[in-house]
């Protein structure tokens, strides 16, 4: 009986062990002890995994199969999209939106493309994002404003019958030698989710490139966030880059992620070394996986919305793939008073804290655009995108209506497709009205302008917003005749509406706008127009099934 007694309490604690070391594992990836790769623990790996022979960019075996590889993305989680139709513009005159400097889509998109080898899911393709990716030449500022309003109209490249408007405002630009100092505050996720070399790795050498460029007037502080939120940097003179890069360099990813805590620590700090006439900006690196803390959207967004009004702006950087988190990332910046981006690559990298690091410095917030048609030239019209940003009529001169911020250097481009009036129109319209008459006509809406274009802005530091207008003469001019800008701006949206298989992508096909593109590439010195033309090569040869696909 003693000997059968003892052999169950071995077999129990056995069992014991067994349970804990599964257990183990499991939490491998939340305590920073097994990497993403598979679940292999990093000490077999060596220090740097990808070294390891079989791994790609994003620690997925070269040789795993098509369901291995896809697999990833189906943690992702992005927001539903109900693309925008047409409206009669006896109906509705009148279009308002916020604007949208964001850029995350696009370079998410070009990892799912590039990295993945598949179509995106088609939440994850926001137009105005691909639009907006790129810098166009507009006219700059000449006068009190700091913004510049242009217009532009040509024929529709995917709808013969259709016009083609495109809406431009240019931010204007500020040398490095005369950037007001900036007070920055770098908030890093170091949760266990971020413990894969295309995520916390990546990011602190992107922080290190921005890092390069700070100078004596700066302050850079760090917070990091994992199971408790904690100071790695006190705000340190921007001059003291071996310090500040060192501090960078000891992030390291382990438990789980208290992003609400990091939050509220990281905008103490830049409030406490606010900078009158500066740029104090929050730059928070994640991948959206808060898990511990305030964790719901909500929460997240009215704890946002409390700090902006400290003065104190946020930039959202998306890192990794799998894990990704868009439409928390979205919200924190849409009401953080900043901009979205998500960095695939070191090129991303650079393009935004070397390329456009002028836009941390912010020049106007709660920028708005409404936009009247003249219904004796439009009988109906479309905003291409910004389906997220839609603002009511009245929103445009609420100055308590919170909308889209600009930094220095920033464009911002939107598309209307409009339909001239005795154009076949399927789109359904209302009633006569009983109880009005039927609008009249004056001579000024008679007249030869297509539209005015109106936008809204109040300075970073000021209550009150003010106005700019510019209206659109008619033209007959053809697609081919637009501008350089304009045809590649619209290159850019049908991209984004073939990969959503838009139902008003009309007759244009991936070769069309590969053409359009390479024809429109204009000076081009960083390449991105180029690079522009080789993804939508890789979109066409996935869509004919050449690699296996993925639709969500």
């Amino acid at each position: 009986m003693k000997s059968t007694r003892s052999r169950w309490r071995l077999g129990l604690c056995l069992g014991v062990f067994v349970s804990m070391l599964s257990l183990m594992g499991c939490e491998g990836d939340r305590l920073g002890t097994f990497s993403q790769t598979g679940g292999m623990p990093n000490a077999q790996l060596g220090a740097n995994p990808l070294a390891q022979p079989g791994l790609t960019y994003f620690g997925v075996p070269r040789d795993a199969t098509l369901a291995e590889r896809d697999a990833p993305a189906q943690q992702e989680s992005y927001e539903r999209i109900f693309e925008n139709d047409f409206i009669r513009v006896a109906a509705s005159p009148l279009s308002t939106f916020s604007i949208n400097v964001d850029t995350a889509s696009y370079s998410n998109v070009r990892r799912f493309l590039v990295e993945n080898k598949q179509l995106p899911p088609k939440d994850a393709v926001r137009i105005e994002e691909f639009v907006n990716y790129f810098k166009y030449d507009y006219a700059r500022p000449q006068d009190e404003h700091p913004l510049s309003v242009s217009a532009e109209s040509a024929g529709c490249p995917w709808n013969g019958k259709h016009q083609l408007v495109r809406v431009g405002v240019q931010g204007k630009t500020i040398a490095r030698e005369e950037m007001p100092p900036r007070n920055l505050v770098f908030l890093v996720d170091t949760s266990g989710s971020m413990d894969a070399e295309n995520r916390l790795p990546l990011l602190k050498k992107a922080l290190s490139m921005l890092v390069e460029q700070l100078t004596a007037k700066d302050r850079v502080a760090i917070v990091s966030y994992a199971g408790y939120a904690g100071v790695v940097l006190p705000s340190t003179q921007g001059n003291h880059h071996n310090k500040i890069l060192k501090a960078v360099q000891s992030l390291h990813a382990s438990r789980s992620t208290n992003g609400g805590e990091g939050i509220v620590l990281a905008y103490r700090i830049a409030q406490d070394n606010y900078i009158q006439g500066g740029a104090n900006r929050v730059i928070l690196g994640t991948d959206g996986d808060f898990n511990v803390g305030v964790t719901s959207q909500a929460e997240l967004v009215r704890l946002i919305e409390t700090k902006r009004e400290t003065g104190v702006f946020l930039s959202v950087l998306g890192f990794g793939m799998g894990n990704l988190k868009d439409p928390t990332m979205t919200k924190l910046a849409q009401h953080g008073n900043g901009q979205y981006a998500y960095i695939d690559t070191l090129a991303e990298a650079r393009k935004v804290f070397v390329e456009d690091v002028a836009n941390l410095v912010p020049i106007a917030k709660d920028v708005k655009i409404q936009v009247e048609f003249n219904p004796a030239q439009v009988q109906a019209y479309r905003l291409i995108g910004y389906e997220t940003r839609l603002l009511k009529n009245q929103d445009f001169n609420d100055d308590t209506k919170d909308a889209g911020d600009m930094g220095a250097g920033h464009t911002v481009t939107a598309l209307y497709e409009i339909v001239p009036p005795g154009v076949p129109l399927q789109a359904p319209g209302v009633d006569p009205l009983k109880y009005q008459p039927t609008p009249v006509l004056g001579a000024a809406t008679a007249g030869q302008e297509l539209l005015t274009v109106k936008v809204r802005y109040t300075p970073p530091e000021e209550k009150r917003s003010r106005l700019l207008a510019v209206p659109l003469p008619k033209n007959e001019r053809s697609f081919a005749q637009a501008s350089t800008d304009f045809r590649f701006a619209a290159a850019a949206a049908s991209f984004g509406m073939l990969l959503r298989d838009s139902k008003y992508k009309g007759s244009i096909t991936f070769a069309d706008v590969a053409n359009i593109g390479r024809t429109a590439q204009g000076p081009d010195l960083a390449g991105h127009r180029q690079e522009f033309v080789r993804l939508v090569h890789v979109a066409e040869q996935l869509s004919r099934g050449e690699t296996k696909l993925s639709r969500n």
